[in-house]
């Protein structure tokens, strides 16, 4: 056939919301079904942020919901607004920034000059993850001020910009709102947009290969760069050096640069002094935790985003009993969006205080990765920016391995998603740390002392 009859896609609508409602979004409504024909279902979608959010996330639960509907072997592709599929891999080339190679392909960012893409772990904008979609309250204020004010002026207003804050509280949502306005206004502007650990990789590549040069130019000639997690350059002396070099070049330029980090620049353990002094140079703005309005405000707001239909007595709920973060609001969401369309009952508040208890979203009264970081942090007196860099100096890898455990211990998450929070360790790290404190209490009675001084704390957070 070559075209989809209407009830269909609904059924498929439906599968995806039922199968997979973590990745469903409200414009889901304005895809729009092209045509089925051998197999391949096109699927357009109204911008290339929603096209490569589908790409990302949405390819195996569309798959799956279109041949569990249709009964047949069916791939679906998605196509952007505008591009004409049939015009094949030359039509896609025509915005660096935002094109890509072939139908299927994710944007490469940043492009060189001349608008080739490079193709190294290409990085996405969320469709999410704009100005429109963020919840301005009192403790990101001045951010989200100083960030629509980047994006308005670049190079003029703020120059460096550096967001700082803890784990979750909307400093990537910004840095990426920054650079979709800047898109929409420029489409074709050179953007720079990548993580530290990213930065840090080209380089050592590019070291190892002897090609410094084009990794030089890659990065010299571009008009706006966006790193995030900029604390990981700590004790990486080499690629502060070549960091300090390329700020320059930037700055100069009237280039704009805009940082983020989960600690303050003087913060950052072993990061260059000349280096600390250029990212105060222009507005250093932090970001703190959502105050309960904000937070019920950002409920409201994914719940939206996600075309979920809660009650407010529901919402108020959840902001009241997670407040640690965005990132664990959204995960209350999610659960309770899952268990809604698993059981085919609609989100009550009821339904909130069975799933998330009295707790936070995890699992009953499981306490937030936060609360112990912030636990442990505190007894220790080490800043989480220590936590989560690569310093293995004992009195830093002990705290570290204690957060590890006590996560491991208190809450549901898996070993990737603890290591996640510590520097994007991986699963080995996580389970050797636990061990290491296993076996460090049963040998030593102080230490076992002090775990139990903390994990007492945990249990019973102050008011």
């Amino acid at each position: 056939m070559s075209t989809l009859d209407p009830s269909m896609w609904r059924e498929i609508l439906t599968y995806v919301r039922r199968q997979h409602s973590e990745i469903c979004r409200q414009w889901f409504e304005e895809l729009e079904p092209l045509r089925l024909e051998r197999g391949l279902l096109q699927v357009r979608a109204q911008n290339s942020l929603q096209k490569n959010f589908l790409i990302k996330h949405g390819q195996e639960p569309f798959n799956e919901a279109a041949q569990h509907i249709t009964g047949a072997l069916v791939v679906v592709r998605f196509l952007e607004n505008g591009v004409d599929d049939r015009a094949g891999r030359n039509a896609a080339t025509v915005r660096p920034n935002r094109s890509v190679e072939s139908d299927q392909d994710v944007p490469r960012i940043p492009a060189s000059r001349n608008g080739s893409l490079h193709t190294e772990e290409p990085l996405i904008l969320s469709p999410d993850y704009t100005f429109g979609n963020f919840v301005i309250g009192p403790g990101n204020r001045l951010a989200h001020a100083a960030c629509t004010a980047v994006a308005d002026q670049p190079g003029r207003a703020y120059n460096p910009l550096f967001i700082h804050g803890g784990v979750g509280l909307g400093k990537t949502h910004l840095l990426q709102a920054i650079c979709e306005r800047m898109l929409e206004r420029q489409p074709n502007a050179r953007i720079g947009y990548l993580s530290c650990d990213t930065f840090v990789n080209h380089f050592l590549e590019s070291v190892s290969h002897g090609d410094m040069h084009q990794f030089r130019h890659r990065y010299r000639h571009l008009d706006i760069l966006v790193i995030d997690d900029i604390h990981f350059l700590t004790g990486r002396d080499r690629t502060q050096e070549e960091f300090f070099h390329t700020f320059n070049t930037l700055h100069q330029a009237r280039k704009q640069i805009i940082l983020s980090s989960d600690a303050a620049p003087n913060e950052i353990p072993q990061l260059e002094e000349r280096l600390v002094s250029r990212f105060n140079w222009g507005l250093v703005a932090r970001i703190d935790k959502p105050c309960y309005e904000t937070r019920v405000a950002i409920v409201h707001k994914k719940a939206h985003i996600r075309g979920i239909d809660m009650p407010d007595d529901a919402v108020c709920y959840i902001a009241t009993v997670v407040d640690s973060n965005t990132r664990e609001l959204e995960g209350a969401i999610t659960k309770l969006q899952s268990i809604a369309m698993l059981n085919q009952i609609p989100i009550t508040l009821d339904l909130a205080q069975r799933a998330l208890g009295n707790g936070t979203a995890g699992n009953g009264s499981q306490p937030s990765i936060q609360t112990i970081i912030d636990a442990v942090t505190d007894f220790f007196d080490v800043k989480l920016s220590d936590l989560q860099s690569k310093r293995r100096h004992r009195s830093i890898t002990t705290p570290r391995q204690v957060c590890m455990y006590l996560a491991r211990k208190r809450t549901s998450y898996s070993l990737e998603e603890i290591g996640g929070y510590f520097g994007g360790r991986d699963h080995t790290t996580v389970m050797h740390a636990v061990k290491t404190v296993n076996e460090r209490i049963d040998t030593d009675n102080q230490f076992a002392s002090q775990i139990n001084q903390i994990d007492a704390k945990i249990a019973t957070p102050s008011q």
